[in-house]
């Protein structure tokens, strides 16, 4: 198969599993804290059990797993801020809506860090997508008489794991061709693992249970649910996710990546019965952002087959 297409049809299973994270996460009884550092640490012990890893990491120079590990942190953070989001504001719909705006934040970030220019369409559409999110949110509750519930904290720690979130991607794409993919995701989940280990061990008496648990009887499923969020919810999806950035852009992943949300809220609706705060403005919105999505898509597939046209023209005048 062409391995362009093989990059989107990886893309768009990963993002389709990314949309199962939020409902976990709501699903999972304890804080962020703990939640995220059993995900990385998790998923790091998963993956240095495969013997191929080791290969890779000993033919890597020091300076690029230190790159890695870094762009781990920036992963981490926007876990924190993902999952306290969803703790904030109690509905995994909200925070889905605010990660809609990755691609925005991503048609600012890559060229910038890649130093290339910026390109008038990826802005557009990032804006369009804005535009979608803003209707998303109008849909949604934004007043409750849950006094743990915060709206608005939850919707800024939304926005900021959408920064963060564009950021690690541009960075990965930057460095992804330094290593083989399996090696990239295993470092940054380590890297996760030992700062938020560090931090649980200073904290946890304040931060709730050191291990999920699992108590069938009294509707705790705390293990099971984190099982699931490790082995398909991130081995299997970033490295699904690593091999598509070889192939696509970190602004065309990013805007992809925007079909999470429109997933997440749909499991939310049929899991949580979330759909009963919905209306009109949510509908326009998710339709918004998917065309945003097969716009971009499309521009890209003409851009290329109008080079490859070009192409042939100058070689058979040559």
């Amino acid at each position: 198969m062409n391995p362009r297409l093989n990059a989107f049809i990886y893309l768009h299973i990963a993002v389709f599993l990314w949309g199962f994270t939020a409902i976990l996460g709501k699903l999972i009884s304890y804080g962020s804290l703990q939640l995220v550092w059993h995900r990385m640490l998790l998923t790091a012990v998963v993956y240095f059990c495969i013997p191929s890893l080791w290969k890779h990491l000993r033919n890597m120079p020091t300076k690029n797993i230190a790159i890695f590990m870094g762009i781990g942190t920036v992963v981490c953070a926007h876990w924190l801020t993902f999952y306290g989001s969803i703790k904030l504001g109690n509905s995994a719909s909200i925070t889905l809506a605010c990660l809609g705006s990755v691609s925005f934040f991503s048609s600012l970030l890559e060229p910038l860090i890649t130093k290339q220019p910026f390109k008038k369409s990826e802005i557009f559409l990032g804006i369009l997508v804005v535009a979608g999110i803003l209707l998303v949110y109008k849909a949604l509750p934004h007043q409750s008489t849950d006094k743990s519930i915060n709206y608005p904290a939850a919707i800024l720690s939304g926005i900021v794991s959408a920064f963060l979130a564009a950021l690690f991607t541009v960075l990965n794409k930057k460095n992804i061709h330094k290593t083989d993919p399996l090696a990239l995701s295993a470092l940054e989940m380590l890297s996760g693992a030992i700062l938020l280990s560090v931090v649980v061990w200073l904290f946890a008496p304040a931060q709730g249970p050191i291990w999920p648990q699992w108590s069938p009887q009294s509707g705790n499923y705390d293990l099971l649910w984190m099982l699931i969020l490790v082995v398909l919810c991130t081995n299997l999806t970033f490295w699904l996710g690593s091999h598509a950035l070889k192939e696509l852009s970190a602004f065309t992943a990013n805007l992809t990546v925007n079909l999470e949300p429109v997933y997440g809220i749909v499991l939310g609706a049929v899991i949580f019965k979330e759909h009963e705060n919905l209306n009109l403005y949510f509908y326009a919105g998710a339709l918004l952002i998917l065309i945003s999505v097969f716009a971009q898509t499309f521009f890209d597939y003409y851009k290329r087959k109008t080079n490859t046209e070009q192409n042939v023209e100058v070689l058979i005048r040559e």
